[in-house]
């Protein structure tokens, strides 16, 4: 039974690309109301979210008015706001919060990384049945963690419209980061669109909101670069695979406008300091399909933890930050002025920033936004496991790739089971965070129309900064975070072998726009069953040219970064296009979970069900 019910509950509305861009102030007039539901009686002007702290919570689910834009819409929030509350909560407590709809349709609240008791997890027909109108329903677990976590919605897509928030969590011993202000930074991808339509447009023409293809003048510059023959070449090879190597976000700001804790750009977010003081940035992507690439002009950024677990202070200039995960910074502004906290869209459509500043009337310069990524043969998975070393301005050299051959065994057949081995029986383990050393094995499911391509060389994921990112040492003098610099604080916890591996691939036909896992979508595939206790290993290859952000829900992603006494466990990893990664699983929460790629237009297929019996 599929986890999604979809139900349409916004107007649609268009707006100018510089609206969509720079997002234009608020204001305009009201909205007429609906019967039977509740709306707030003027739209919403987005200020700081309202801090609830203790062990009990109420939390309303209702539609509120909003204007990002220029333009009042209907969003999908949490006690009249967008984003919801920020729930402050304490490590060892026993939190309740009960949950009341006012929507006209089913609803839930999903906990986003925190660890609970399966029928708790917030997903329908998972974990349980859902909200219904009118209903409310109490969640009820121990508090077993600290750090900087979220909550959204699992029904349809509510949690584009709105329905998201911060959870903070605070350690019972003493802190091991030292600080002394902290701010939330909550980005988000808001359009006025009515997100079916924006889903319909993309199963209709997968590029529709792709304004950054190649045009005329790319075509010459690519003639002065590689010359004239390799330049048919490359484009003859793109076409004949009917893929573009500017696929690299599927919504744009064609119709978003990028929010920092509900401002757009054009009015931007601001957080006081004072000179000499230690600025703890807690950031948060609750973006439906954005990932983002952060930085603060003037200001390094001492990574200290990742996905609210402490890691070993990295030192860092940019970071990417993919949908769902969340990173805390600590910034040390030692100059009286303002400084601008930048976070670009990975296509350069787009960007949002606040400022961090001595004076709320000060402001800071915005940064340009870096050159538009290009896709190489690399994030194909045919650079015989390594990204290539090439420029990713427009007019590099593409190289030789080819798109997933024709499967004429006749065994092709995606909604069989037949052959879709996920455990790698009989191949020799690493040992536990060094990584996998298994061979990459296509299954029979990934061979057919409904795959793309494949990669048959997927590169290294753990130390790739990511497409659009790889070259800021070397052109601009700036480092980029990447996994491979993350160590637990503390060391690893189940120093165990791993039993067993499984691999699994994320795979797609871009064209379609079908996504799936394994090459079989959700609604075809048996579910994932792991044993209570057991400890095993997941590797992910990318076969697809974009990059997917996979959440587990309910167990750690422990990653295997080569440091097996200091291993960061994370609830949300990103696979670059046409890598692999891996990381340790330890099966400790019994229950159904849910196992999926955080970009909502994606997750209805790229999904599985983990089963721990």
């Amino acid at each position: 039974m599929t986890h999604y019910t979809f139900h349409k509950t916004q107007a649609a509305a268009r707006i100018s690309r510089r609206q969509f861009v720079t997002g234009m102030g608020a204001g305009g007039l009201l909205l007429a109301t609906g019967s039977g539901t509740r709306v707030s009686a003027a739209p919403l002007q987005p200020q700081a979210a309202d801090i609830l702290s203790g062990q009990r919570f109420h939390l309303t689910v209702g539609y509120t008015k909003v204007n990002f834009t220029g333009t009042d819409t209907l969003a999908t929030a949490v006690n009249d706001s967008v984003p919801g509350p920020i729930l402050r909560w304490r490590e060892g407590d026993r939190v309740t919060i009960r949950v009341t709809n006012n929507l006209a349709e089913d609803t839930s609240i999903h906990w986003h990384g925190i660890v609970l008791p399966s029928n708790m997890d917030g997903v329908p027909h998972f974990s349980f049945a859902g909200i219904k109108p009118g209903e409310s329903f109490d969640y009820q677990f121990d508090v077993q963690q600290s750090g900087t976590y979220w909550y959204h919605s699992h029904s349809g897509f509510q949690e584009q419209t709105g329905l998201f928030g911060a959870i903070i969590i605070d350690p019972r011993e003493k802190d091991p980061v030292d600080f002394d202000r902290e701010y939330i930074v909550h980005l988000s991808d808001w359009t006025d669109e009515n997100p079916h339509h924006v889903f319909t447009k993309l199963k209709k023409m997968s590029h529709y909101y792709n304004y950054n293809e190649r045009t005329a003048g790319y075509l010459l510059g690519d003639i002065k670069a590689k010359g004239a023959v390799q330049t048919w070449q490359d484009r003859l090879m793109w076409n004949r695979m009917r893929m573009s190597d500017r696929d690299i976000a599927d919504v744009t700001s064609h119709t978003y406008t990028y929010l920092m804790n509900g401002l757009p750009p054009a009015r931007g977010w601001k957080a006081l300091f004072k000179q000499g003081e230690k600025l703890r940035l807690r950031f948060i992507n609750s973006s439906a399909m954005t990932i983002f690439d952060v930085r603060i002009p003037g200001l390094k950024m001492k990574v200290v933890a990742s996905d609210g677990q402490n890691i070993e202070p990295v030192t860092v200039d940019d970071f990417r930050i993919g949908v769902a995960e969340t990173y805390d910074v600590i910034v040390e502004p030692s100059d009286d002025r303002a400084y601008t906290l930048f976070a670009q869209s990975i296509d350069r459509g787009g960007y949002t920033r606040g400022t961090l500043t001595p004076q709320l009337d000060w402001e800071a310069e915005i940064p340009t936004m870096d050159p538009a990524p290009v896709l190489g043969h690399g994030d194909m998975g045919m650079s015989h496991g390594q990204h290539t070393n090439q420029t990713e301005h427009a007019g590099h050299d593409m190289g030789a790739v080819s798109a997933a051959p024709t499967d004429h065994t006749g065994h092709g057949n995606p909604h069989s089971q037949h052959g879709e081995h996920h455990h790698l029986l009989h191949t020799p383990l690493g040992k536990a965070g060094m990584g996998s050393i298994a061979a990459i094995h296509h299954q029979q499911s990934e061979f057919g129309p409904h795959v793309d391509m494949r990669a048959e060389a997927p590169a290294d994921g753990l130390h790739d900064p990511g497409v659009g990112l790889r070259h800021h040492q070397h052109l601009y003098d700036r480092r980029v975070l990447t996994y491979g610099d993350l160590r637990n604080l503390t060391k690893t916890l189940d120093p165990r072998e791993p039993q067993r591996e499984i691999q699994l691939h994320l795979t797609g036909n871009m064209n379609r726009y079908m996504w799936s896992m394994n090459g079989i979508p959700f609604a075809d595939a048996e579910p994932l069953m792991l044993t209570y206790g057991e400890r095993l290993r997941i590797t992910l290859v990318n076969d697809t040219m974009m990059t997917h952000p996979i959440h587990l829900h309910g167990m750690w992603s422990e990653l295997e970064t080569g440091d097996p006494d200091h291993i960061p466990r994370k609830h949300t990893v990103l696979v670059q296009p046409g890598s692999k990664i891996s990381y340790l699983v330890t099966a400790d929460a019994r229950g159904r979970w849910a196992y999926h790629c955080h970009l909502m237009y994606h997750m209805m297929g790229m999904f599985r069900e983990v089963r721990v019996d």
